[in-house]
């Protein structure tokens, strides 16, 4: 008699168990965690969270929670702890954590240019070869900008000083770089917009290549959409989030002007600084909103990011899945 109660209680909490954590992933599933930067690059997920494109594809059972961070590193550190589930984020950064751990894929593609090389006044840089023995501002190690920074060093056959060259790569948040400018901190930086049009316009900056001549030029990968596996898995999320997704990427093509009005106000409520119109409208046309991806930009990336010893491995098989992204175009 013992026997059969105490198996009918074993029984009774392995269905307690089971209801609670279907409970747990149920409430999971009932909340979306989406990251972004708050800058022009990230324009498509501002744009979608500013026209709640977002809500109305997953519908008011579905809570949507936003994180902003200032880099890639930050942003993946979010995804990994699951504190985001998707969002945009450059690709150096995503395919340096995916080949740790194969657990975060592109989903889709956001924004390619984006991203230019300018010098500082006092550093008479007027072509690559000059970028020997000068120090160049990067976002961050191991950026997307970094990673265009090295490829295209690599084509004046110039090095990082990490990797036995005279090219000194020094990290620094892109709105401290005027401010390095001005002290002559350093000679140059690799920045996304709108900071290289600020540099030009308020710290004597020179444009050095442009965003359709730096690294692979317009095929260069900004940002794309990056996803946890979990998030990936479930179908119909990963449907929802893409539709938000293509359908601001389609509004900001035939809205530019309205699009940018939206991340002004986006970043004045996140920021409580207000970008000059002028200088937004100059940096949008540095770049291409899209939902393309070229993967043999994205291999190449991760050849340099070996290369520079970010990581082991340059294998990123399976890293981009736009499996979803085609039923929906």
């Amino acid at each position: 008699m013992q026997r059969k109660i105490g198996i009918v209680l074993m029984i009774a909490l392995t269905l307690v168990i089971a209801a609670c954590g279907q409970a747990s992933l149920e409430e999971k599933e009932k909340t979306v965690k989406i990251g972004y930067f708050p800058n022009l690059t990230h324009v498509a997920t501002i744009v979608a969270l500013e026209k709640d494109y977002f809500t109305e594809a997953f519908g008011e059972a579905v809570e949507i929670e936003t994180k902003t961070v200032n880099n890639g590193g930050l942003f993946m550190e979010a995804m990994a702890t699951g504190a985001i589930d998707v969002g945009t984020v450059g690709p150096g950064p995503l395919l340096n954590h995916y080949v740790k751990d194969p657990y975060y894929f592109i989903i889709s593609g956001a924004v390619n240019g984006g991203a230019v090389l300018v010098g500082s006044k006092h550093s008479q840089i007027k072509e690559l070869a000059d970028l020997d023995g000068k120090k160049i501002a990067i976002p961050v190690i191991g950026s997307t900008q970094d990673v265009m920074l090295r490829k295209t060093l690599n084509e004046v056959d110039l090095k990082p000083t990490t990797n036995g060259g005279t090219v000194e790569l020094m990290p620094a948040a892109p709105a401290d770089t005027a401010t390095l400018f001005q002290q002559e901190s350093v000679d140059g930086t690799a920045t996304q917009e709108p900071w290289g049009y600020i540099l030009e316009t308020q710290a004597d900056g020179e444009l050095i290549l442009n965003w359709d001549e730096f690294a692979w030029g317009k095929d260069s990968t900004n940002t794309v959409v990056a996803a946890t596996k979990d998030f990936k898995e479930n179908d119909s999320h990963t449907e929802n989030y893409l539709s938000a997704h293509i359908k601001a990427v389609e509004f900001i093509k035939e809205n530019p002007s309205e699009a940018q009005d939206l991340v002004i106000e986006h970043i004045k409520d996140l920021t409580s600084k207000e970008i000059d119109k002028e200088e937004l409208k100059t940096a949008f046309a540095r770049l291409e909103v899209t939902t393309y991806v070229n993967e043999a930009v994205i291999q190449e990336m991760a050849d340099i990011s070996q290369e520079a010893g970010y990581v082991e491995s340059n294998d990123i098989d399976g890293l981009v899945d736009l499996s979803t992204l085609e039923t929906k175009k």
